[in-house]
């Protein structure tokens, strides 16, 4: 018999203890393992004790942190050695707290009262997409150890050319680190991982829906991400935007 899977295991944040009963109730009943919290610092020690929580689902409007300074404290805490996805639950949904959200982070938002099949299909778009990044992490894996062999036989090679051609070596070099801090600026101070995706999937002609479906997201938010990308790039339109993905030579 095939061992079946680990739930999925979501953090619960919210200062209604209803809600929060409510919500794990329906989402364990569809096949996840809910932590429930009534304070977002309750939230920091519940998620530094459990490093199996995937997903966190958090209201705005709570006391001490709200909720997006909450996810700020997690991702500190996490650094890069753990990787979660965390959707927000907004009563009010003012867009600058929306936009402020989806800036630092957060992989969807739900205005209350929430939907419950529309936050359940969030979540397992969002389970998908951390399973097949696991996956595809696992068969890397060996490829990168294959690909690190080719650097360093490339650096031998280097090193022999710029003994025998210095002068050369060193003008690439300095063009090639020109270009290289070029994009990393253009890539990281302006926009944010989903963002670039999202920009990608705007250059590749689809619509607000087939994005949303793409990413596991709602097309409200995907409207919030393509207005904050063409401010972020300058870009008046959906074809310039493409047009300046291409001639920087951006890709995912």
């Amino acid at each position: 018999m095939t061992p079946r899977p680990p739930k999925t295991r979501i953090l619960v944040v919210d200062d209604q203890p209803l809600i929060v009963e409510e919500m794990c109730e329906f989402l364990e009943s569809n096949g996840f393992a809910c932590i429930p919290s009534y304070s977002s610092r309750q939230a920091i020690d519940l998620f530094n004790e459990d490093p199996s929580i995937a997903l966190v689902v958090c209201d705005l409007l709570m006391p001490g942190f709200d909720g997006i300074e909450l996810i700020q404290k997690l991702k500190q805490y996490s650094k890069k050695h753990r990787v979660f996805d965390a959707v927000l639950l907004s009563a009010q949904g003012e867009k600058q707290d929306l936009v402020r959200a989806l800036r630092e982070g957060f992989s969807d938002y739900h205005q209350k009262p929430v939907n419950p099949d529309s936050l359940l299909q969030t979540l397992k778009k969002l389970e998908e997409k951390q399973t097949e990044s696991a996956t595809h992490h696992q068969s890397t894996d060996a490829l990168s150890r294959r690909l690190q062999g080719l650097i360093n036989s490339i650096s031998d090679i280097h090193s022999d050319i710029k003994k025998t051609h210095p002068a050369r070596v060193k003008n690439t070099k300095s063009s090639s680190n020109t270009e290289q801090a070029d994009y990393k600026k253009f890539l990281f101070s302006k926009l944010s991982p989903r963002q670039l995706q999202a920009a990608h999937l705007v250059s590749e002609g689809k619509t607000n829906y087939e994005i949303a479906c793409d990413m596991g997201i709602t097309p409200n938010t995907v409207k919030l991400y393509i207005s904050q990308i063409l401010n972020l790039t300058g870009a008046s339109n959906r074809t310039q935007l493409a047009l300046a993905l291409k001639s920087h030579g951006l890709s995912l």
